[in-house]
């Protein structure tokens, strides 16, 4: 039988409702234009990144002494650098070290802010006072002096780059962790889980942790351009990737600043690459933040607020 014959007289029948992920790419589309246009810039950087063997036309180290400073051509389509080497090829394989820290560094600030902002939010008490004065001690040095002080102390290379902008930036995000666990401590339903003698570890694992996820999601795509844009600034401070390992701000420092004015390409495309990728992982990071954040759902420009004034 058809579902009107199985209807009882004058029922109604409810829609469906969307999945989360498809009402998310539905609220994108309608309501964060520039948010897709970053969304397709991450995508092709980390496509890029993946295939970048095959996309290289040349090794990133391959010197062809002939073609030293030669103009952009069929040969070498953005032109080659001081010893030969092809830049396009470079930037291709620059693309997989930004995701390399980006993606590695971000996760780091995720676990390291929600560890310590989660356990400090939701005990509070003294140990919540150490550890927001010891935020407080952090935020007071210029972050460039204590991240080139620590990059000097470890050494350089991109895992100590993961390691050190991952355990900064995740300081930086410890108070807006602590502040959306704050916010949910005080719900009825954690009152009733300790009051029938839930452990705290089951608290957070099944009750907070599963709440403050949007806010982790909005954490790591927010990080990414700074992640990306840190391990550029001590790549070309000289205290990042090291040579011949390509960086795009490694790229910007040597033969981009020394030879500028003979070859500018070998500035311009280090730098463009650079300002396409921090936009598009901006623009997509602030999208994200947007639909996520419950703050923000139904507001002034929401798609389903305009459906409900059409319909009334």
């Amino acid at each position: 039988m058809s579902d009107t014959k199985d209807r009882l007289p004058g029922e109604i029948k409810e829609p469906k409702r969307r999945s989360l992920l498809a009402d998310f790419f539905i609220r994108l589309v309608r309501e964060k234009p520039l948010g897709i246009v970053g969304g397709v810039i991450v995508l092709l950087l980390l496509l890029t990144a993946i295939f970048a063997d095959l996309l290289a036309p040349y090794g990133y180290n391959e010197i062809i002494l002939a073609d030293r400073l030669a103009p952009p051509s069929a040969k070498h389509l953005l032109g080659a650098d001081n010893v030969g080497r092809d830049l396009l090829s470079r930037l291709i394989y620059g693309a997989r070290i930004s995701m390399y820290v980006g993606l590695g560094a971000s996760a780091i600030n995720v676990i390291f802010a929600t560890l310590i902002g989660l356990t400090s939010g939701y005990l509070g008490g003294k140990f919540d006072i150490i550890v927001q004065r010891f935020v407080d001690a952090m935020l007071s040095f210029p972050m460039l002096i204590i991240v080139i002080t620590l990059m000097n102390l470890i050494g350089t290379g991109i895992v100590q780059v993961i390691i050190v902008l991952g355990i900064w930036g995740g300081i930086l995000w410890i108070r807006v962790v602590r502040s959306a666990v704050i916010a949910i401590k005080e719900n009825v339903y954690l009152e009733a889980a300790r009051s029938i003698g839930c452990p705290t570890g089951s608290i957070l694992n099944r009750h907070i942790l599963p709440n403050i996820m949007p806010v982790m999601i909005i954490i790591f795509t927010v990080s990414m351009a700074g992640n990306i844009l840190g391990e550029a600034s001590l790549s070309f401070l000289g205290f990042g990737i090291p040579p011949p390992v390509p960086s795009w701000g490694g790229m910007l420092s040597s033969e981009g600043r020394t030879f500028m004015y003979e070859a500018p390409w070998l500035a311009i495309w280090p730098g463009l690459a650079l300002s396409i990728v921090v936009y598009g992982i901006s623009m997509w990071g602030d999208a994200v933040r947007d639909l996520l954040d419950p703050r923000l759902r139904g507001g002034v420009g929401s798609y389903r607020r305009a459906k409900m004034k059409k319909a009334g």
